[in-house]
């Protein structure tokens, strides 16, 4: 068997917006996380927006990600990064407000911020990872849990008599965002067209629209228990 050298082995090129020191990411294997942000970074470079950026993550397996870019950043309280990067890009609006998070952040303890921004059209860009579940704490029910399906909490699937129907969180947006406003789901799935959501998000903030919002679906095999096909 011939030997491959690692020189010759091709390696897809990281976002220069990258904190390389930190990769690999400490996501656990399958996570969407990883993928969520590397469209990020991509669309960041793409855009040469690198030195404007202030990037806040949340609580939950988001914090991971605190020292994921070589940008300024700054780490949150749970479900508290909405208002934060607000406050940041209120007191500089020359900057570019990055706010990321997860479906348990943003749509349960943290549901008020997010909706409010999206009322006031704040001008910066909110994303969120929705996979349907609360990965730090063991996959517990989250907003976004689906009908049926089992979690820590929910050993024999949601049940929608008990705990009603998972959130729409870019329905529930879009329906009090003003004109101005940017709001999109993408997925994991398709790569391509959830970095052109995050690209036209991060643009309508330079252009000074208002409120982005983009909802990322994501997989969590680690508390879905389930292999890479299953997932």
């Amino acid at each position: 068997m011939q030997e491959v050298k690692k020189d010759h082995v091709l390696q897809p090129p990281m976002p220069s917006c990258w904190n390389e020191e930190t990769k690999p990411h400490k996501f656990c294997p399958g996570c969407g996380h990883g993928i969520i942000l590397k469209a990020l970074g991509e669309a960041i470079d793409e855009l040469g927006i690198k030195d404007k950026l202030v990037y806040g993550c949340d609580i939950g397996c988001s914090l991971l990600a605190w020292d994921f870019f070589a940008v300024d950043t700054v780490q949150t309280h749970h479900g508290r990064t909405t208002p934060v990067i607000t406050g940041i890009k209120r007191a500089n609006p020359e900057v570019i407000g990055v706010a990321y998070m997860g479906d348990g952040g943003g749509y349960a303890i943290g549901s008020q911020h997010l909706f409010n921004a999206a009322v006031r059209n704040e001008k910066i860009t909110v994303i969120l990872c929705n996979n349907c579940n609360y990965g730090m704490t063991g996959g517990q029910m989250a907003p976004t849990t689906l009908p049926g399906m089992k979690t820590e909490t929910t050993p024999y699937g949601r049940d929608t008599e008990q705990t009603g129907q998972p959130t729409k969180g870019p329905e529930m947006v879009a329906a009090v965002a003003p004109e101005g406003a940017y709001v999109a789901r993408g997925t994991i799935a398709n790569v391509r067209q959830l970095k052109g959501f995050l690209k036209k998000a991060l643009e309508n903030q330079i252009a000074g629209n208002g409120f982005s919002f983009i909802e990322a679906l994501a997989s969590c095999p680690t508390n879905w228990r389930t292999n890479a096909k299953q997932t």
